[in-house]
């Protein structure tokens, strides 16, 4: 999402880069090649993260259209109306950011320098991204629409990292534009490796490209000329960096963002700690950078890829559940906005991956081995990662399910048929106390998404039957089953909400046997276990107070 870094620039920079508001908006975005999973599939996904977003699950059905039809442009961040363009002859299908012929595109937005938005420009980033699934089947005939279309219209958003995938190839295309004086903008495009993982977070991650690898590389024809010309670069064309021209580092970009990359790496790729001095955000220009990608130890399978946006820094020198921040509790979670100033100095928070301001999240599966309408999977939770069970949705949906857009709730309105406001009602509730309500949500987690990914292949085996006979059938019979899948997390999740009410009522924790409360001879529930503060919090407490609350002797 745009505009996270703006307010860390401008405390740590004085210089404002970005426009205000900043630092509420963030996403992430991974992306494995088909040889780094462990099934052939490749794999995109997206953290959409954002204070105020209401998280719906688009669904735009294909269409064919007459000559001369004219489509309407509304920026995605602010429901603002941009403009017309002529609309394609035919669109594809899309279900959130992925369409019928497995082509994903996600994104995070890096913001760049100040003053290339170009004002008179119709094109957003999120109409950017829905267009061209409706126009594209593959990566690379999505990058060549995308970057078409802000040519012609102009590019009304700030610097944007585009996650661009199709079953057989992955991307990251970066794309900022040129200013009030000059339509389009200029881009870079990497194929990333098919035995490689890639990672971005809100900060431009290519820095030098290969200028002649016309089949692994795309990039705008002036997009080091008109760097120069705006005095950003002044080197030879070979030690051209497009992160260093057009996004420069500061203290949040690395901080902020970067760290989120490192994590990702670390996980999977040995030897990450050498980049420890870089992601601190203490030695700018003089660590070196994380390389755009790297080649896994291992091959990651669809859970490690949920696993892995659910990260919170947990076992490195940034984990946050350790200090008196967390709590009593232990909660990875920090309350933003990131900065915060104590007795005239000035501080900040962790930004980890998973963070309690996603609306929603999503791992987009895609398979080559696979029909398209079989092996496109936009696996979908409607809040935070770490709180949500991730469900299947189908690339040939012809709807999505109701919880995921219910036509009565929205950013202010509750609805219990919303999985967006149940499963935020069981996040919240689980926050304060994260140590002791945690390990129960994760417990239903797993099973929900256990059995999701154990069924995978069977509902998989008979929908390609299905599909040889009838695609209609086939068709439906997927659009059925991911319908099902969600309406029973969702009534799984409101179960897991009342539990938890009932088990940790008023600080305390009632007892359970054989996965019932337990009751006495005369039918009340026995007596609670009052926990009170864990060990190392009372530390905490006595440090600060002192003898306030030492009890007397006797």
């Amino acid at each position: 999402m745009k505009n996270f870094k703006a307010l860390a620039t401008s405390l740590f920079t004085g210089l404002a880069l970005f426009v205000a508001n900043t630092d509420a908006e963030a996403c992430t975005s991974f992306l494995v090649g088909k040889k780094a999973s462990a099934d052939g599939s490749a794999f995109i996904t997206y953290n959409q993260d954002d204070y105020g977003m209401f998280g719906r699950l688009q669904y735009l059905p294909a269409g064919k259209h007459a000559a001369g039809e004219m489509r309407k442009i509304v920026d995605g961040d602010t429901n603002h109306y941009m403009g017309e363009i002529p609309e394609a002859p035919y669109t594809y299908a899309v279900t959130g950011f992925i369409n019928e012929h497995q082509l994903a595109i996600t994104e995070t937005t890096f913001g760049g320098r100040s003053g290339l938005a170009d004002p008179k420009g119709i094109i957003d980033y999120t109409s950017l991204m829905t267009i061209a699934l409706q126009r594209a089947r593959t990566a690379r005939e999505a990058i060549r629409v995308m970057t078409t279309l802000v040519q012609q219209y102009g590019y009304a958003s700030e610097g944007e990292s585009f996650s661009i995938a199709d079953p057989n190839e992955v991307w990251i295309l970066e794309m900022i534009g040129k200013g009030p004086h000059e339509k389009g903008a200029v881009w870079v495009a990497v194929r990333i490796p098919d035995d490689c993982i890639a990672c971005h977070a809100n900060q431009s991650r290519i820095h030098k490209f290969n200028l002649k690898d016309k089949h692994n590389v795309m990039y705008a024809k002036d997009v080091i000329s008109f760097a120069r010309k705006q005095g950003f670069f002044n080197g030879k064309d070979t030690d051209f960096s497009f992160a260093n021209a057009y996004a420069p580092a500061d203290f949040g970009a690395i901080r902020y963002c970067e760290t989120r990359v490192w994590s990702f790496y670390n996980k999977w790729v040995n030897g990450m700690d050498k980049y420890l001095d870089y992601v601190d955000g203490k030695h700018i220009g003089k660590a070196e950078p994380m390389p755009l990608y790297f080649k896994p130890k291992q091959q990651l399978s669809l859970q490690d890829v949920m696993n892995s946006m659910r990260d919170h820094y947990e076992g490195t020198p940034f984990d946050i559940t350790k200090d008196a921040g967390a709590g009593p509790y232990e909660a990875p979670y920090r309350p933003t906005p990131l900065t915060w100033e104590c007795e005239g100095k000035k501080y900040f928070n962790e930004r980890p991956i998973s963070t309690q301001q996603t609306a929603g999240t999503y791992v987009i599966q895609l398979r080559a081995t696979m029909p398209n309408a079989v092996g496109g999977v936009l696996w979908f939770g409607n809040d935070d990662p770490n709180m949500v069970a991730y469900t299947p949705i189908y690339c040939c949906v012809s709807k999505v399910p109701e919880c995921y857009n219910p036509k009565e709730a929205n950013d202010v309105t509750f609805s219990w048929n919303s999985a967006f406001w149940v499963e935020n009602w069981v996040s919240n509730m689980t926050y304060p106390r994260y140590s002791q309500l945690f390990p129960s949500l994760e417990a239903v987690r797993q099973e929900i998404e256990g059995d999701y990914i154990a069924q995978q292949s069977q509902v998989e085996i008979k929908a390609q039957t299905l599909l040889a006979q009838d695609p209609a059938r086939a068709k439906a019979y997927l659009t059925d089953y991911s319908v099902q899948c969600a309406n029973n997390m969702l009534a799984r999740w409101k179960k897991l909400g009342e539990y938890l009410i009932v088990k940790y009522n008023d600080q305390t924790v009632k007892p359970e046997k054989d996965g019932k409360f337990e009751l006495t001879p005369d039918g009340l529930g026995k007596a609670v276990k009052r926990t009170g503060f864990p060990e190392s919090y009372k530390k905490i407490v006595v440090k600060e107070t002192g003898e306030k609350y030492l009890m007397p002797e006797q």
